[in-house]
C-alpha cells in the first residue's frame, strides 16, 4: 500500500522542527519516501540519486549507503520523540489527565507529518545492524515509560504492564496514520485520532 508523503525530518528527528533543511536532509527525505513507497530492498542508490538528482559521487558524499540512511532516518526520530514526549509528560506536574493530552496531541502530529518514517519503523528497523537497532529499541522503550508514567498517575490502580498494553495500543492508533487515505483533511484527523486515542486511555481499567 502507498504511504502518503508529507512532513519533513527536523533536527530533532521530528517533522517541523524549523530549521533551515541541507542538501543531506533533502536527499534523506527523498530516500525515506522510497524506501516507504518501495520497500528497503526495492530501492537502489541509483534510484535515490536519480530522484533527487544527484550523482553517485556526490551522493556518497553525503552517506557511505542505504544502510547509512536508514539509521539517519530513524535514530535522530527516535530521540525527538523521547526529548519531545519527556517535555510533555513533565509540562503538567500534578495534572496527569493533561500531561496525557499533551502526549496525545504530541504523537499525533508526529504520527500526520511523518507517516514514511514510521513505514520504516514498522518494516525496516530490523534491516540495521545489531548496535543502531538496539539503540532505537532502547529509545523506543524509554518513550514508552514516559507513557507509563502518566498512565498510571491518572490510574493510580494500573499496574505497569498493563499501562504498558495501553500505551502500545495507542501507538498502534496513532500510527495508523501511512495507511490512512486523502479522503478527510489532516485537521480532522488529527482531531479523530486525538479523540480516539484519549478515549481508548481515560476509559476504565478494571478487570472484567
Amino acid at each position: 500500500m502507498a504511504v502518503e508523503q508529507q512532513g519533513r525530518i527536523g533536527a530533532n528527528g521530528v517533522a517541523g522542527a524549523g530549521r533551515r533543511r541541507s542538501r543531506r536532509d533533502e536527499i534523506l527525505e527523498i530516500a525515506v519516501g522510497l524506501f516507504a513507497a518501495r520497500g528497503y530492498h526495492g530501492v537502489s542508490m541509483d534510484d535515490i540519486g536519480a530522484a533527487a538528482g544527484v550523482t553517485g559521487p556526490a551522493l556518497y558524499h553525503h552517506f557511505a549507503g542505504k544502510e547509512a540512511m536508514l539509521v539517519a532516518a530513524l535514530i535522530p526520530v527516535s530521540e525527538g520523540l523521547l526529548d519531545g514526549g519527556r517535555d510533555r509528560a513533565a509540562g503538567r506536574p500534578g495534572d496527569p489527565r493533561g500531561a496525557l493530552e499533551s502526549l496525545i496531541d504530541f504523537h499525533v502530529e508526529f504520527a500526520l507529518a511523518n507517516p514514511a518514517v514510521i513505514a520504516l519503523h514498522l518494516h525496516e528497523l530490523d534491516r540495521l545492524p545489531d548496535e543502531p537497532r538496539r539503540r532505537i529499541r532502547r529509545l523506543q522503550r524509554l518513550y514508552v515509560e514516559e507513557w507509563v508514567t502518566v498512565l498510571t498517575a491518572l490510574h493510580p490502580d494500573l499496574p505497569d504492564g498493563e499501562a504498558r498494553v495501553l500505551a502500545h495500543a495507542a501507538f498502534g492508533l496513532m500510527n495508523s496514520t501511512p495507511f490512512l487515505g486523502g479522503e478527510v483533511d489532516r485537521r480532522r484527523r488529527a482531531e479523530l485520532l486525538r479523540a480516539a486515542t484519549l478515549a481508548a486511555l481515560i476509559a476504565p481499567t478494571a478487570p472484567a
